[in-house]
Order: C-alpha cells, then sequence, then structure tokens
C-alpha cells in the first residue's frame, strides 16, 4: 500500500507559497533583460551590422549551446576570478544575468525569425508614402512582427520561469530549494515534490491563460 500523507500534502501548501514572490521576481526581471537584449541581437543579425553581426552570431551560438547551469556557475563562481569587483555580487543578481543571457540567445532567434516573416514590401510601401525606416518599423512591421513572435516567447517564458528552480545551486531559496530543505527535514519526498510540481503547474496554467486573452486582443484587428 502506497504510503501518502494526503493531510501533510495539502500542509505543505501554505508552506511554499510564500516562496513564489522570489521565483516569479527571478523570472520576470530575467525575461524583461532578455526581451531588451533580444530584440537589439535580433536587429543586428537581421541587418547584418559590421563586426557587431559576428559578435552578436557568436553570443548566441555560445549562450544557446551552454547548460544553464554551467552559465550560472561561471558567472557566480568563474566571473570574480576574472573582475575581483564582481565577487561582491549576490546569487540573486547572478541567477538574473544567468538566466537573461542564455533566454536573450534564443529570443533574439525567435526575434530575428518574427521580422523576417513580415513581407520587406511592407517596408517599402512605407518609404513611398513618406515615413523613414524607423517610422516603417514602429508602425507597420513590429507590430506584426510582435504578433507572430507572441507564441514562441511565450513559450520560452515558461521554460524560463521552470529554470529559476536552478537557483538553489547558488543558494537562493526560491519555491524549490525550499522544497527541497523540507523533502530534506520530512523524508516525505513524494508529497513534497508533488506539492512544487503543482504549484509551477498553476503557475505555468496562469500564464498561459494570460497570455492567450493577449493574443487574443493583438489578433483582432487582423481578424476577418
Amino acid at each position: 500500500m502506497m504510503n501518502f500523507d494526503i493531510n501533510y500534502f495539502l500542509e505543505l501548501f501554505p508552506a511554499v507559497v510564500p516562496y513564489i514572490p522570489i521565483t516569479l521576481l527571478l523570472a520576470f526581471v530575467s525575461m524583461l533583460i532578455a526581451i531588451v537584449v533580444g530584440v537589439v541581437l535580433a536587429f543586428i543579425t537581421k541587418n547584418k551590422v559590421p563586426v557587431l553581426h559576428q559578435l552578436a552570431t557568436l553570443y548566441i551560438s555560445f549562450f544557446r549551446g551552454v547548460p544553464t547551469l554551467v552559465q550560472l556557475f561561471l558567472i557566480y563562481y568563474g566571473l570574480p576570478q576574472i573582475f575581483p569587483s564582481m565577487s561582491a555580487m549576490d546569487a540573486v543578481t547572478a541567477t538574473i544575468i544567468g538566466l537573461s543571457v542564455k533566454n536573450s540567445a534564443y529570443l533574439s532567434e525567435i526575434f530575428r525569425a518574427a521580422l523576417n516573416s513580415v513581407d520587406t514590401g511592407q517596408l517599402e510601401a512605407c518609404y513611398t508614402v513618406g515615413m523613414s525606416k524607423f517610422q516603417g518599423y514602429a508602425r507597420i512591421i513590429l507590430p506584426q512582427a510582435i504578433k507572430n513572435a507572441i507564441p514562441a516567447t511565450g513559450n520560452t517564458f515558461i521554460g524560463l520561469l521552470k529554470e529559476t528552480s536552478l537557483a538553489f545551486t547558488l543558494g537562493v531559496t526560491e519555491l524549490f530549494a525550499q522544497g527541497k530543505i523540507i523533502a530534506s527535514s520530512s523524508l516525505k519526498y513524494l508529497e513534497t515534490y508533488l506539492v512544487i510540481a503543482i504549484v509551477y503547474w498553476l503557475l505555468t496554467i496562469i500564464y498561459s491563460y494570460i497570455q492567450s486573452l493577449y493574443e487574443k486582443r493583438v489578433n483582432k484587428p487582423y481578424e476577418t
């Protein structure tokens, strides 16, 4: 007979809920930075800016090819050896930097593909009506590119949200880390990790619902 303590299982939810904010902080701040860097990289690679294009390609290749955990360790433990001033960097900051650079590399490719999905003839049409390149992108190209990028960007955020669980390796007590502490002290691994899994699942469901509402709003002008 399976030894599952249902009462203990239910009591765990209030114990881990207080650690949701730090998980969300890591996810949202990292995603915001990753979006900004990803947009810059996308424009550099799309327009093949000399020198910067080669550097951006190297950046994207490296951070897409190295496991997230290795990147976190390189940033938190490795960089202070090169830059002693970074030894004062706390684990939360290191986690945000690590998750940001990794996901910016993926987002840059998503954004570049979204920009390429918009017919270049539309930009030429903008020129014919007197718009500048900036105006053409801001008014015509970017709104369509954003619409096309939403699904893949949302998937990236969901992946990032789950990757915040790696922060425990640097000593950050977020959702998963607290679950690990509870499981180690109680030895009720099934109940504890099932609660953690359900909380991550619920966060993903809530985000997916919000994203679907946003997608409907963005797509509304294009509906016939």
